[in-house]
């Protein structure tokens, strides 16, 4: 296995640890591991794509994992965060359903030979989604984790960035829809 691989592989084994830390107050300093963890996971996609492309290390392994990585990451974020108040169910709901039709698109595609890259709407939105976490989870290191002891300013913000993680969502999402569109012609 490959270094990027290596590191996707690594993105996905951090995942537990991730919800473990932001989920548990056992731990001393936890949503501190938390965002340590995240962040550390974050990082590995931003590695593994550039390491991949710069040395002609992509594999098949990395082209189906990276994505799956990627939205196992994010979505366990985002379903902590509803649970913990953080964040509003109808947003990430959105998000996941996004997440299961470019899914359901690459499978159709790939049934045809096609392979459907990220473009830079869905990168745009990736990175976007991923500082949202790492500021929302900023605020938990500072404030606390229970939502109810934010100040006004702190809940405000991170509805905002969350619903504009949702807004990137959609764009992306209607952009990929658009762009494969002849593959889910309905008429066949």
């Amino acid at each position: 296995m490959n270094l990027p691989n290596k590191l996707t592989v690594a993105r996905v084994v951090l995942v537990p640890f991730f919800i473990f830390f932001l989920l548990t107050d056992i731990v001393p300093l936890s949503s501190l591991w938390a965002l340590v963890v995240f962040a550390l996971a974050s990082i590995t996609d931003a590695l593994d794509g550039h390491i991949a492309r710069s040395r002609n290390l992509v594999t098949n392994f990395g082209k189906f994992l990276d994505p799956l990585a990627d939205k196992v990451l994010v979505i366990s974020a985002l379903v902590c965060f509803v649970d913990m108040g953080l964040a509003g169910a109808v947003p990430v709901i959105i998000i996941i359903a996004r997440e299961f039709m470019v899914s359901g698109l690459r499978l159709v595609t790939a049934g045809e030979g096609v392979v459907v890259a990220a473009g830079i709407w869905g990168k745009l939105k990736t990175a976007f989604t991923m500082v949202a976490i790492v500021v929302i989870l900023l605020f938990a290191v500072i404030f606390g984790k229970d939502s109810s002891s934010y100040e006004m300013w702190v809940t405000a913000v991170e509805q905002t960035l969350i619903w504009i993680s949702t807004a990137l969502t959609v764009i992306s999402g209607a952009i990929y829809l658009n762009g494969y569109k002849s593959y889910i012609n309905t008429d066949k």
